[in-house]
């Protein structure tokens, strides 16, 4: 049996992952009524291999270092219109490398784009019609891409509505703090627990996101 791809992180969506999530317990439900109805934002126009490079360009850094190695990095090329595979792979690597990126990063970078052209990295459409567990397994093989990136890909991309990225520290301390413990779940806890939240763990992670650590 093909596996259920749920992608749905529309307005009517998040009125009813809100309902849901607000039903569990009191904590949840005052958590949701004081942040409010879900204003995640994605990009589902963007390729996988782009999505990828930009977010191994942010990988470690404050948001506006990597705002400023991708604004260098786009202008390499006519418009400041982010390259296809063949073209980043066309570039001198002393000019990207110039850019900021790590010699790690640019190998990584490179080596998406490499991999898009082999067809290991999908093409959007193809990504869309891939279940989340064979797009993580799939995509973890790239050099530099774990599974905290396909599952921000995921998420931002693809839109896809039940992803729960159990090793993300914000999502743990989040839950921490939403109960009140001392002591953050580790990443099998978080799975364990968010097992219940199905099939609206994407908007559960945005609403812990928006309980820090203390």
């Amino acid at each position: 049996m093909k596996a259920q791809i749920a992608a749905d992180l529309s307005p009517p969506a998040y009125r009813q992952a809100a309902s849901f999530l607000a039903g569990l317990d009191a904590d949840w439900a005052r958590h949701v009524a004081t942040i409010g109805l879900c204003c995640l934002e994605t990009r589902p126009a963007r390729e996988p291999h782009e999505a990828l490079v930009r977010a191994i360009a942010y990988q470690q850094l404050h948001a506006k270092a990597g705002d400023a190695i991708l604004q260098r990095f786009l202008a390499l090329y006519p418009g400041g219109v982010f390259p296809a595979p063949e073209q980043l792979l066309a570039t001198d690597p002393a000019l990207q490398r110039a850019c900021g990126f790590s010699a790690a990063k640019l190998a990584a970078i490179r080596g998406i784009a490499q991999a898009s052209l082999d067809g290991l990295v999908p093409s959007l459409s193809e990504a869309r019609a891939l279940p989340d567990a064979q797009l993580i397994e799939r995509l973890v093989r790239l050099r530099g891409v774990g599974r905290w990136t396909v599952e921000m890909f995921l998420i931002y991309s693809l839109a896809r509505s039940d992803i729960l990225p159990a090793d993300d520290f914000g999502v743990r301390a989040g839950y921490g703090r939403l109960k009140g413990w001392e002591k953050i779940p580790t990443p099998g806890q978080m799975r364990a627990i968010g097992a219940a939240w199905q099939p609206f763990r994407t908007v559960a992670a945005w609403y812990l996101w928006r309980l820090p650590a203390r």
